[in-house]
Parts: structure tokens; sequence; C-alpha cells
């Protein structure tokens, strides 16, 4: 019988996902990504040699395996094609293998230009976007007047349909934003120039993956950010746009709930955070900066700083429950080495101010290296004790431990296939 693998991240993005992504895939016939867009970074390690993906989803380099973009993800088709072109010259073959919903939203030049006047305006109460128009592209859909990938290829409906938008949006960029306007080449050249190239990869998704389905192969559904920048469910207002936990999977790239056999959280070994928003158990201190320079914590696709903290069990309790996780991976183990103690948040504490003050569980670190550790054995006593306090304090049994970032550097303690 095939298997349906959801890989989720559980806090605010960044965990690795992309790895082990991957690592799944070496079993699997499609991965899908059913949200988002190019504001996800997923970074892979393939002997020796850094791949970094925004759209295309982290199973392209096995080359048995069909992509999908679900009608969730909102597609910046220049920055599509330019990562197709990317991974082309590394030898990846790719257009035959990919398959986009004709419902993907279009991410236009007019969205980017409002999504970066909204932060400039909103100065210190910026939500911290990356001002790369994911926002704008899904509040155009929910609106009924967002163009879709299928609209490229009704020429006349798209110019007519995208006027009328630009007329509108640049209304508001002019009198509102006080900032220059978007002229109706800018967006064709953005778009329509591509839609001979993408028109052999466009098909109905959610038919083939009710045949995937019925002919029981296994499928990874490959999330991207993470739980707490849902929508609905994640810190809001400092959230992504669009709907970042399982439940979306259905709604996303049309497959029932029934058809999901396990959840996958993937998460630190600590925590870290891109941008605006509260962050209970960020560190200012040494440790902070220990995390955030051992564990190279900057941002795949914009480059920015990570916030870092310690371990937030309490949070992810609350992302077990949202998205009925199974299982988790512990990514970056090894960011952890040499630390005198290693702590991590089980509760809050309701602080008088209205903060949420944690409260943690301390237990000696290890000065031994996890580095590259293949085996549970492998690792130092106090390491183990450490995953073992993190299952205990979160009721989810660890499936794997990522001890560096190529595929090799891993423990597999249970493969959910």
């Amino acid at each position: 019988m095939g298997k349906n693998i959801v890989v989720i991240g559980t806090h605010w993005g960044d965990e690795g996902k992309g790895k082990f992504v991957d690592i799944l895939t070496d079993k699997a016939a499609a991965v899908v990504r059913f949200q988002g867009g190019h504001n996800a970074g997923h970074t892979l390690v393939v002997d020796g040699k850094k791949t970094i993906l925004h759209l295309v989803p982290s199973g392209i380099l096995h080359a048995h395996v069909e992509c999908l973009i679900g009608n969730g993800v909102v597609l910046s088709i220049p920055d599509f094609f330019k990562e197709i072109e990317q991974l082309e010259k590394s030898g990846v073959d790719v257009r035959e293998r990919l398959l986009v919903s004709p419902g993907c939203p279009v991410i236009l030049p007019h969205h980017i230009f409002l999504d970066m006047a909204r932060e400039k305006v909103r100065g210190n109460r910026k939500i911290g976007t990356t001002g790369r128009g994911i926002g704008p592209a899904y509040e155009d859909k929910v609106a009924r007047r967002g163009l879709r990938v299928g609209d490229l290829f009704n020429p006349e409906y798209f110019v007519s349909t995208l006027e009328d938008n630009i007329d509108y949006h640049n209304f508001v960029l002019k009198e509102y934003f006080h900032t220059d306007p978007v002229s109706l080449q800018q967006s064709l050249d953005a778009s329509l120039a591509f839609a001979d190239q993408l028109h052999p990869m466009v098909g109905d998704v959610v038919e083939k993956l009710g045949f995937l389905c019925s002919s029981n192969a296994n499928i990874v559904f490959e999330g991207a950010q993470g739980s707490l920048l849902d929508i609905d469910q994640g810190t809001y207002p400092y959230v992504t746009s669009s709907n970042t936990t399982a439940g979306a999977i259905s709604s996303g790239c049309g497959v029932g709930p029934r058809y999901l056999d396990y959840i996958l959280g993937i998460t630190k070994a600590y925590t870290t955070r891109v941008g605006s928003g509260p962050f209970p158990t960020e560190l200012f201190d040494r440790v902070g900066s220990h995390l955030a320079r051992v564990g190279d914590e900057f941002g795949s696709t914009t480059g920015r700083s990570r916030r870092c903290g310690w371990f937030d069990a309490a949070a992810l309790k609350r992302v077990i429950q949202i998205n009925s996780i199974s299982g988790l991976c512990i990514t970056k183990l090894d960011v952890l080495d040499g630390l005198e103690t290693v702590s991590i948040c089980r509760e809050y504490q309701t602080g008088t101010n209205r903060e949420d003050l944690p409260i943690y569980d301390k237990i000696p670190g290890w000065q031994a290296s996890t580095v590259g550790a293949r085996k549970l054995s492998d690792l130092p006593t106090e390491a183990r004790d450490y995953l073992k306090l993190i299952e205990n304090a979160c009721g989810v049994p660890i499936d794997y431990v990522s001890t560096g970032p190529k595929r090799e550097d891993t423990i597999e303690v249970s493969n959910p296939f």
C-alpha cells in the first residue's frame, strides 16, 4: 500500500524541511507543494553541493520523482523559470517532471510594489515580509480579482483583467503610498511572455494526485514556512498570507484529509524566527550569539539574520495539536555542542505586562561533538537526555535527528514509510 507523508515546519519556518523532503523522496513517486510562494527557501546539500529551492519541490534532485505545484501556491513566473534554468545548468532534468496547477495565482509587479510600500509605511510596526508580493497576490485571490496560471492561455481575458487590476492598484500606490505606478508592459513582461514555455508544464494536479493515490504510490507533501506563521493559527498579525498547517493540503492541492497517513514535524534543537513578532524564548546573550554564529542563521531566501532562542516546547505542543503531528525530526542538534547547559521552555507564565514568560527545564550540556553522528548511540549521554526531554515535554516520538546539513548526517530512529 502507498503512503502519503506530510512534512511540516513546527515554529516560524527555517527548520530544515528541505533536507527531509529530499530524504523521504527516495521512496516516493511524487512531491507536492501546496501553499506559499518564493518566500520559501529550502536548502539541500547533496554530494557536497548546496541547492536552494524556492518554488520547485525539494524532490527534484531525484530523477524518478514527479514534482507537483498545487493551486494553493502563488507563482512568480520569472522567478520560477530562473530556478528551473539554474537547476538545468547543474544537469537536473526539470521540465518534464514538473506539473503546475492552472489554479495557481500569479504574482505580478504591482503585488511586489504594494508589499514593499506597505512595509515602509508601517515602520516599526512592519510585519517583516520578504517583500516579494506574496501577501498582495493572496489578497487578490480572496477578492476574486486575481489572475491565475490558466488565464495566461487566454491572452484577451488576461490583458483586459490585468488592465483593470493595474488601474485599481495604481490608484492605491499613487494616492495612498505616494509611490510610482506600475505599467501594463511591466506586468506583461513578467507573465504573458513566459506562457509558451509554461504551457507544457500546466495540468490537472487534482486528477494526477487522485491517480497516484489510487495506484498506491508514495507521496510527500512539502510544507513551506512554519505552522506558527499560519494566517489563521499563527502569531497574527506577524504571519504569512497562506495556511501553513497540514489542513491546507486539502484546499491547496485537492487531496482529502483521509488520504494523509503521517504528519512529520520538523523542528530545530533550538528555536529561530525571521522578521517581527513575539518570540518568548529569544536570547540576547552570548548563547543567542553562539546559536546564530554556529547555526549560520541567515535566511536562505532574503539573507536576513534570524533571531535565536531556546527550544519552545510550549509552542510546539500547540502545533502538534493543530497539525495532528505523528512524529518529530530534530535538526541542528550539533549547534548546541559545547554549551554548559541547555534549556527547553515547557510552558508559559503570564506576566503582569501581558507578555508570556517562559518556564524552563535546564539540564547539563555536552562537550563532545555530535557532528555527523549516524546512530543514537554515537551521541553523548547528555545529548540523548536532551532529546528524551523534548519527547517527554511534547508527547510525540522523535523519528529523525539531523547532525549536519548533508543527507548522510542523519540518525534514523523510525522511517515513516
